[in-house]
């Protein structure tokens, strides 16, 4: 799942980059504009793509660089579809769990990417797939996660859950992959996995009975979700996006993808790192005397 960098990868020349940065927010595209003069101190932008909905052009790169947050990098693995580049995530959002290099760290770690001294972490992607009356409605490439939402009037939904063709149970919930489980999954008390392993967290949301509990099961089953009495607005929610209106006779259908985003750790910047930084995991308090 780890693929090592020889040190000398870009020794002979300045590497091809894409430059990603969302125009549909002016304060990323203002940052993206005072960072690439940083960026080309160091190796070749040869495009930038600044509508994630286009899809990417037609140049050969050594690895991709996203401005932005963790949405700016969901949509870039999104567009990037089944021809996922190494990534490079520089954080202009908030949090960043997966753009997590800032901005003025760029002089000091580019150097290092550019002597080949990083490694590519491969992150499990998946396939959701509808189907209704037993025949394909859509089918969705996502990494963050898959959710139920039951929507207007807002009653309590129930969702039904079968793993390889079995029924599991019944509950509402959000399937999540290990980039999603400190996302939506853990704001709804769901574990944090190690973001290469290859397994989906199932996560009730808001339970109406304390006996529903996560669940961690292996990537390469199949999960399927089924909605017996859906309201009104019940929707399905891929990477934070609303994809279709669900009915009763809806189908949904999640497995491991062939797809596998490709993100960049520089040294210093590992997993347990990030997580004790952006979830504020300070260990023991340290008392002034």
């Amino acid at each position: 799942m780890l693929e090592c960098m020889s040190t000398n990868a870009f020794s002979k020349k300045r590497p091809r980059v894409l430059m990603l940065a969302d125009a549909a927010k002016p304060e990323i595209q203002q940052r993206a504009a005072e960072l690439r003069p940083v960026l080309e101190k160091y190796v070749e932008v040869v495009a930038v793509v600044d509508d994630f909905s286009a899809g990417l052009p037609s140049v050969e790169v050594d690895f991709s660089v996203v401005l932005g947050g963790d949405g700016s990098m969901l949509r870039a693995a999104h567009a990037m579809e089944y021809q996922q580049l190494p990534v490079l995530g520089v954080n202009l959002g908030r949090l960043g769990f997966l753009a997590d290099v800032q901005p003025e760290q760029l002089d000091e770690l580019l150097p290092q990417v550019v002597a080949g001294e990083y490694r590519v972490v491969s992150h499990l992607m998946f396939e959701c797939e509808v189907l209704r009356k037993e025949k394909p409605l859509l089918r969705v490439l996502g990494l963050n996660e898959v959710a139920v939402l039951a929507g207007p009037p807002f009653a309590m939904l129930d969702v039904q859950l079968y793993v390889d063709g079995e029924l599991a149970t019944t509950y509402s919930c959000d399937v999540s992959t290990p980039v999603g489980s400190t996302a939506h999954s853990l704001s709804a008390g769901g574990p944090i996995l190690r973001k290469n392993l290859q397994a989906f967290v199932i996560s009730p949301i808001s339970p109406h009975t304390l006996t529903n509990r996560p669940v961690i099961d292996s990537a390469d089953r199949v999960y399927e979700l089924a909605v017996p009495q859906p309201n009104e607005g019940t929707s399905l929610v891929i990477d934070g996006k609303v994809v279709c209106q669900l009915t009763v006779e809806d189908r949904i259908r999640v497995t491991r993808s062939e797809a596998q985003f490709q993100l960049i750790e520089v040294h210093g910047h590992g997993y347990y790192r990030t997580l004790r930084e952006k979830l504020g995991w300070g260990g023991r308090l340290k008392l002034e005397s």
